[in-house]
């Protein structure tokens, strides 16, 4: 092979991505509203709105699918009862189309170790070798927080809105603040907040009690200028549904909670296909701008010699990249500030930064960069920037363990 030739194994993965890509875009075409339904922080209610938002809109006649993304902590097929393995796409009530990870788990309790780039491809897999047919909605139910599942969603269906679950208090209104800049960010559309856990309904005299506060939601929606979908009630008949397998609105329609989300799956239609019903050239055009749209971040990684610092916190410069639609558009070399404890998230988020890509990091530097919704990889190879980012960019990225133990 001379100098210049490309290996062949190169080739063959850039062929089946590509090959993958196309697989992607059709089976997105036959799509018309694409959900991911997210959540600042862990135990807001998130799957469970996600799987009701789902039957809903199936009860209502229209072909839905729900795609469960939450690859470590899987739980939509618990909550609609659904069992069985090895078998994609479950069906649950004839109408209503379910792919999760857990029904190719054969020990239901097993853990699912899987770094970035793997849950990259399982999230693509899912999209591409699954046959979703003609869908009126996908809902993908994700994880909490801004990680790696809604950053793929966010790069591989371009047209996708984001429904953002909260509870009332403030400890979890903080955190949708960052899943709003987040979408913000990766040019996400948020179609609307959803509180959840909006007052407590009394199992013995059906009185309403504000456990956990109300209308935070709703202010925030107010304050950082998205919709507001409504607020469901905690209502412990939910809880006791959800464990047996039995999604409220499949079995207590007329329950507070039932009533509350009629009220808010009339919005989400009313606001998509009755308007493409309505006018259909119209909304042509506008999916096929969407489907345009631009998906940018900048990626930035230390650089020492050429290749990848293996400090952190102490190298003398960062080579930034600026990305469009996982397509490198730009690379630059900037000089680091002076070192500085806590002085580099910052200076990260004021130039843009999405993502940083290190050998290692100290978990209160993490944390830092968590506050200003900015990505970090660690256990990066010490290899030359572009090829770090090029390999993060097609899902191939292998990592090692956090260098840094501080």
């Amino acid at each position: 092979m001379s100098t210049g030739e490309m290996p062949k194994t190169c080739d063959t993965k850039a062929a089946t991505t590509q090959i993958q890509d196309m697989i992607i875009r059709g089976a997105l075409e036959k799509i018309k509203n694409k959900f991911i339904v997210m959540s600042g922080k862990g135990g807001v209610g998130k799957s469970s709105v996600a799987a009701n938002l789902a039957i809903a809109l199936a009860t209502c006649g229209y072909t839905v699918g729900l795609l469960d993304i939450d690859l470590h902590g899987p739980s939509i097929p618990k909550i609609l009862g659904l069992k069985g393995e090895l078998s994609l796409p479950l069906i649950y009530a004839n109408s209503l189309k379910v792919v999760s990870i857990e029904s190719l788990l054969q020990d239901k309790d097993s853990a699912v170790i899987w770094r970035g780039p793997i849950k990259l491809q399982a999230i693509r897999s899912f999209l591409a070798d699954i046959e979703w047919g003609e869908l009126d909605y996908l809902i993908a139910d994700s994880p909490p927080g801004t990680g790696d599942e809604p950053l793929t969603i966010a790069q591989t269906i371009s047209d996708a809105k984001a429904i953002i679950v909260t509870t009332p208090q403030e400890i979890s209104l903080q955190d949708i603040r960052k899943s709003i800049n987040f979408c913000r960010q990766v040019k996400m559309e948020v179609f609307g907040i959803i509180e959840n856990m909006s007052g407590f309904i009394c199992p013995h005299c059906r009185a309403k009690i504000d456990l956990f506060k109300t209308g935070g939601g709703e202010r925030t929606a107010i304050q950082m200028k998205v919709p507001f979908l409504g607020r469901i009630p905690f209502d412990i008949r939910v809880v006791e549904a959800t464990d047996k397998g039995l999604p409220y609105l499949a079995n207590d329609k007329n329950s507070e909670a039932g009533k509350a989300f009629d009220e808010m799956v009339k919005k989400v239609i009313e606001r998509t296909l009755p308007r493409e019903s309505q006018h259909p050239v119209q909304s042509m055009e506008k999916v096929l701008n969407t489907s345009k749209e631009v998906i940018s971040m900048k990626i930035a990684i230390p650089v020492e010699g050429g290749r990848l610092a293996s400090h952190f916190g102490h190298c003398r410069e960062f080579a930034f990249f600026d990305v469009e639609n996982s397509t490198v558009k730009n690379r630059t070399i900037v000089a680091a500030p002076p070192h500085q404890p806590g002085l580099l998230p910052n200076w990260m988020h004021e130039h843009g930064v999405n993502v940083v890509i290190a050998g290692g990091m100290g978990q209160r530097a993490q944390g830092l960069f968590a506050q200003y919704n900015i990505m970090v990889i660690t256990g990066a190879p010490n290899l030359p920037p572009e090829e770090i980012v090029n390999q993060y960019l097609n899902g191939t990225l292998i990592t090692g363990p956090n260098v840094c133990d501080h």
